[in-house]
Parts: structure tokens; C-alpha cells; sequence
């Protein structure tokens, strides 16, 4: 096997690491604010503060994996698909957290629901991805 685009160890406990991390947090927070599920656990700031955390560490992991991995991936032409998929869902992440933050009150209803239906898609395909279900 090839071990072009492949992580090394460090990258990939990272890359893991921070996008389970921000994609567990936000789903905990989403069933327990939005679905009223165990609201004052998964719904609470805490919740919520890990989820920020760990997009910050999911950020850092993909400015990591940008340069190697998204190189590599793209010129292998293997799970194109799910790897393009996966950045163009983590760049609307970005964009409708940073609404959620800074954006005017009018949009806010909205930002929250773009971003829990991406951010479920993103982690779906990123479990896709990962355990190379998706060879395309």
C-alpha cells in the first residue's frame, strides 16, 4: 500500500481527536438544546464550551491535513468525493458558527439550523471517509 496521503501517527490522532471531539459535543449539545433531551446535562454551557473547543481543535487539524493529505488525496483521485464533501461541509461549519457568534439576530434561527443539519452530514461522511466505505 501506498503511503501517499497517508497521516502520520500524530496528524491522524489529532485530526480524530478534534473532529470527534467537535462533532460528539455538537451532537450532545443538539439533542439535549434543540430535542429538550437531558437538557441540563447535554444542553448546558459546558456542553457547549467543549463543542467550542473542539472546533477549535478540529481547525487546527484540518490546517494540518490541508496541505498533505488534501494534495495527496486529490491526485490519487480515491474517495474524492467524500474528501471534498467533508471540506466543503467543515468551510459552511465555519461560516454559520461564526454567524451564530457575530452574525445579526434576524439570521440566528436560521445560522442554528444550517449548522446542526451540516455539521450531521459532515460527521456522517466523515465516518464514511474514514473507514473507506467510500471508495470512489
Amino acid at each position: 500500500m501506498s503511503r501517499l496521503g497517508k497521516m502520520p501517527h500524530w496528524q491522524k490522532w489529532l485530526v480524530m481527536t478534534g473532529m470527534f471531539s467537535c462533532s460528539l459535543s455538537g451532537i450532545a449539545y443538539l439533542i439535549g438544546h434543540q430535542f429538550e433531551l437531558h437538557r441540563q446535562i447535554l444542553g448546558s454551557h459546558l456542553i457547549l464550551s467543549l463543542h467550542g473547543v473542539g472546533a477549535m481543535l478540529a481547525t487546527l487539524a484540518l490546517g494540518t491535513a490541508l496541505p498533505f493529505h488534501l494534495k495527496a488525496g486529490l491526485q490519487s483521485k480515491r474517495k474524492r468525493v467524500s474528501g471534498i464533501g467533508q471540506l466543503s461541509f467543515l468551510g459552511l461549519l465555519m461560516v454559520t458558527g461564526a454567524l451564530l457568534y457575530y452574525g445579526s439576530g434576524d439570521i440566528r434561527e436560521s445560522a442554528i439550523h444550517l449548522h446542526w443539519v451540516i455539521g450531521v452530514l459532515f460527521f456522517t461522511i466523515f465516518i464514511l471517509h474514514v473507514t473507506k466505505v467510500s471508495k470512489q
